[in-house]
C-alpha cells in the first residue's frame, strides 16, 4: 500500500451538530467513485452513519474513517459527531490529520461546537478550512454570515468561491481565484474579492509578492502551492461553499482540497525519546513512530485500533515497541478501513491511517515505536450515573460491557464505589450517558438501572489539628494492638512538595510519600522507632483507605498533609492489620477536628443563545450559584456567554436551556477547578450522606 507521502491528504470534517458533515463526506465518496450507492442520513443509508444508534437518531455518534482518490491524491477523511457531548471523538481524530474542514450551517451560523472545532484544530496544529453548507435553505444572509465568520475567526478568512444564487435560486458556485468562468448571478462579485485573496495567498513568499506588485501574476500551480503554505502558517483560512442536497460545490471542493489540504510533510510533528524532544521525519525508511487515535469494538467483539503513522513503516505480523508495554508487541494483519468495511494491506508508511484487529495491548493514545507521541488531552467527564443491571446475575456481563465502552470513548470513566458496590459511569452530559445506555442494550444485550447524577464532591480540611488513636483488641489467643499519633494540615493546590516537606515544617522528616491523584502528602517523622519501620507501609494503607472512603460525607479526600510523629507497638500483639486500622481511625478522628470542608467541581460553560435570551440565561445562572465572566457576538443574532457554575447546579442544564430558548440554545461545559461548597449547601450534603448511612 506504500504511497508517496506528498500525495496523501488527511482530513477531519467537524463542526456543530446538524451542519451536514456526514452528508458532505458521503457525497465526497460518491463523487470520487469510491462508492456507488446513493447514501442518505435521513433514510438510514449513510456510508458513515452505519451504527444502529446513528441510524435511529439520524446523527453521528462516533468518528468514522473513510478514504477516496481524486486527481492523483489519496484522501483519508474522518467524519466526526457534531454534538458537544461527543467532543472526544473529534479531539482524538484531529491527532491523525493535518487539515480540519469545519462545516458551518449557512442558515444557523456559528454555534458552540463550531468554535470548539476551530479551537481544537488550532491546538492540534491543523490547517483550517471553513465549509459553508446548506446554502439551499431559506433565509440566508450571506454577507452577514461572512462578516460574522471574520468577526469570530479573524480576517484570515477568505472566500475561495461564492454562491450563484442563494436558497431556492442556488444554481452553482463561482471561483474568486480563477475569474475565467461566468459569475452572473453571484451573490458577491468575485472580482471584488480576487485581489485581496491573491495577496493573502502570496504573502508567505516575499519573492513572489515582489514580482506580483511589479505586474507578474503567479501561475495557478504556484498559487495552489502557496495556498497550502498560507493555510499551514494560519495566515489564510479558505471559505468554500457547498450544497449537498443540490449537489452544488462538492466537485469544486474536491479540486480545492487537492491544493488546500495539507500534506503530511507540511506539519511538523514532535515526540520524545529518553526525555529528549525528537522531530519526526515523514520518511518510510526511518524507524517507526505511530499512535493509536481511536478504538472501536464492533458487535462481533472485534477490537479495532486505528493508527496514524508519522514516520517509518508498519508491516503486518511485525513486532514493535509500544508505550506502556514491557516488551515488544505482535501486530497482526493491517487493515484499510472504509467506514464499517475493512480490507487487508501488507504495510503502511508515513501519512497513512490503518487499523489493527484484536490487539489488547493497544489503547487510544498508545505510541508505537521508540519515540513516544504526546498524550491526547481529552476533556474531563463530570456528569455521573450510578448503574446496575436490571437483571440479577448480569453484574459481570455489565462490567465487561462498560469496560469496552471506556476503551472506545476516552471521555467516559468507570469507577467502582467500594462502599455502595455501585459502578459509577461518568460522561460529558446526560445525552452522552443516554447514548451509552442505548449501546449497552443493543450491542451487549444488557439493560441498566440508573440513579440520579452523582456529583464528584471532595473532602478537605481548612485548619491544623492533632490527635491519636489506639486500636486494641483481645479475644482469645493473639490480640491486636497499635497506637498512631498524627497531625493534619491543609495542603494548598500548587504548593511545591519538596519545599513544603523539607524546608517549611518537618524538622524530623525521615520519609515523605506524595500521592498526586489526591494531592495528598504523608510524612514520617517518627523519632526513636516508636512505630517500627516494618509497620509504616500498613500505616500508609490505612491512610489511603480513608482517602477513598472520606470522613464527613463519604467523598474522596484531597489537599491534605498528614504527619505521623509518634506511636506505640506491642512485641506480640502488633501486626500490619492493627496499624492499618489505627492509622485509618486516627485519620478520621483528627480530620473531624481540622475544620473539614467539602469541595465541589466548578465548570466553564460556553452558552450560545439568541441575543434576546441573554437576560433569561443570566438570571437563571444567578439562581444556580453561577456567574457570567464575559460574552461576545456569535453572529447571526446569537450571543455566546462565558460562565462558571457549580456542576451540581448544571448537570441537567440541557432541559432548562432548551425550555428557555425554545430549542435555539446550545452549550458546552468542561471542568475548571474545585471550590469550597457554601456552608448551608455543605450541611445539606452531609445530612443526606448521614441519612443514607443510617438507611444502609
Amino acid at each position: 500500500m506504500a504511497r508517496n507521502v506528498a500525495d496523501i491528504r488527511n482530513l477531519v470534517v467537524c463542526g456543530h451538530g446538524s451542519a451536514g458533515k456526514t452528508s458532505l463526506v458521503d457525497q465526497l465518496l460518491v463523487k470520487s467513485g469510491a462508492v456507488s450507492a446513493k447514501p442518505s442520513v435521513d433514510a438510514g443509508t449513510s456510508i458513515c452513519d452505519f451504527d444502529e444508534e446513528e441510524k435511529h437518531h439520524k446523527h453521528s455518534v462516533e468518528s468514522t474513517v473513510v478514504n477516496f482518490d481524486h486527481a492523483g491524491k489519496h484522501f483519508n477523511v474522518i467524519d466526526t459527531p457534531g454534538y458537544p457531548d461527543l467532543v472526544g471523538q473529534m479531539i482524538g481524530s484531529l491527532r491523525a490529520v493535518e487539515t480540519a474542514l469545519i462545516a458551518v450551517d449557512a442558515h444557523a451560523g456559528i454555534k458552540v461546537n463550531t468554535r470548539r472545532a476551530w479551537n481544537e484544530a488550532g491546538k492540534a496544529g491543523c490547517g483550517r478550512i471553513l465549509v459553508l453548507t446548506k446554502l439551499d435553505t431559506d433565509n440566508i444572509d450571506f454577507p452577514g454570515l461572512i462578516d460574522s465568520l471574520k468577526e469570530v475567526f479573524g480576517d484570515s478568512c477568505a472566500l475561495l468561491n461564492v454562491p450563484v444564487g442563494i436558497s431556492d435560486s442556488l444554481t452553482g458556485v463561482a471561483s474568486t481565484l480563477d475569474l475565467a468562468g461566468s459569475a452572473e448571478g453571484a451573490v458577491i462579485d468575485p472580482k471584488e474579492i480576487n485581489e485581496a485573496l491573491v495577496e493573502s495567498i502570496i504573502e508567505v513568499d516575499e519573492g513572489v509578492m515582489e514580482r506580483y506588485f511589479e505586474g507578474e501574476m503567479p501561475s495557478a500551480a504556484k498559487l495552489g502551492q502557496l495556498m497550502s503554505q498560507a493555510i499551514a502558517a494560519g495566515t489564510l483560512t479558505p471559505i468554500v461553499c457547498v450544497s449537498t442536497k443540490k449537489d452544488i460545490g462538492v466537485s469544486e471542493l474536491m479540486d480545492i482540497l487537492v491544493d488546500a489540504a495539507l500534506a503530511p510533510t507540511a506539519v511538523t510533528r514532535v515526540g520524545s525519546k529518553d526525555g529528549d524532544t525528537v522531530t519526526l521525519k515523514p520518511d518510510a525508511s526511518v524507524p517507526l513512530t505511530a499512535q493509536v487515535f481511536k478504538t472501536r469494538i464492533d458487535p462481533f467483539v472485534q477490537r479495532l485500533s486505528f493508527i496514524r503513522i508519522y514516520s517509518g513503516t508498519l508491516k503486518k505480523d511485525s513486532t514493535v515497541d509500544c508505550s506502556g508495554a514491557r516488551k515488544g508487541i505482535k501486530i497482526g494483519p493491517l487493515l484499510s478501513v472504509q467506514a464499517n468495511e475493512t480490507s487487508p494491506v501488507d504495510d503502511a508508511g508515513p501519512g497513512e491511517i490503518v487499523a489493527v484487529a484484536k490487539c489488547e495491548d493497544l489503547h487510544t493514545g498508545t505510541s508505537l515505536g521508540e519515540v513516544e507521541m504526546p498524550p491526547i488531552a481529552f476533556p474531563t467527564p463530570m456528569v455521573g450515573l450510578a448503574t446496575a443491571p436490571k437483571s440479577r446475575g448480569d453484574e459481570s456481563k455489565l462490567s465487561g460491557a462498560l469496560h469496552k465502552i471506556t476503551e472506545e470513548d476516552s471521555t467516559i470513566h468507570l469507577d467502582h464505589d467500594p462502599e455502595t458496590k455501585e459502578m459509577v459511569l461518568t460522561g460529558m452530559s446526560e445525552l452522552h450517558l443516554m447514548l451509552i445506555q442505548e449501546r449497552l442494550k443493543r450491542r451487549d444485550k444488557v439493560e441498566v438501572e440508573t440513579k440520579q447524577p452523582k456529583v464528584p464532591y471532595r473532602e478537605t480540611v481548612l485548619a491544623n489539628a492533632e490527635g491519636s488513636y489506639r486500636h486494641k483488641k483481645q479475644s482469645g489467643g493473639a490480640g491486636q494492638f497499635a497506637e498512631v499519633h498524627i497531625r493534619i494540615y491543609p495542603l494548598p493546590e500548587g504548593v511545591e512538595i519538596e519545599e513544603y516537606a523539607v524546608k517549611a515544617r518537618f524538622p524530623h522528616l525521615k520519609k515523605k510519600h506524595y500521592h498526586e491523584k489526591n494531592h495528598f502528602l504523608w510524612i514520617d517523622s517518627i523519632v526513636g522507632a516508636s512505630i517500627p519501620g516494618n509497620f509504616m507501609p500498613a500505616v500508609e494503607k490505612g491512610f489511603l483507605e480513608r482517602l477513598r472512603q472520606g470522613v464527613v460525607a463519604g467523598y474522596p479526600i484531597q489537599n491534605v498533609c498528614v504527619e505521623v510523629h509518634f506511636g506505640k507497638d506491642h512485641p506480640v500483639d502488633s501486626n500490619e492489620t492493627a496499624f492499618k486500622m489505627a492509622a485509618s481511625k486516627a485519620f478520621a478522628h483528627v480530620f473531624k477536628q481540622s475544620k473539614p470542608a467539602l469541595l465541589e467541581p466548578v465548570v466553564n460553560m460556553h452558552i450560545t443563545v439568541p441575543a434576546d435570551h441573554v437576560g433569561d440565561v443570566s438570571s437563571d445562572l444567578s439562581g444556580r450559584r453561577g456567574q457570567m465572566v464575559g460574552m461576545e457576538s456569535a453572529g447571526g443574532g446569537l450571543t455566546t456567554i462565558e460562565a462558571k457554575a457549580p456542576l451540581a447546579e448544571v448537570s441537567t442544564y440541557a432541559r432548562t436551556l432548551s425550555s428557555m430558548t425554545g430549542g435555539q440554545g446550545s452549550y458546552s461545559m468542561e471542568f475548571s477547578h474545585y471550590d469550597a461548597v457554601p456552608g448551608n449547601v455543605q450541611q445539606e450534603i452531609i445530612s443526606k450522606a448521614k441519612m443514607k448511612d443510617d438507611e444502609d
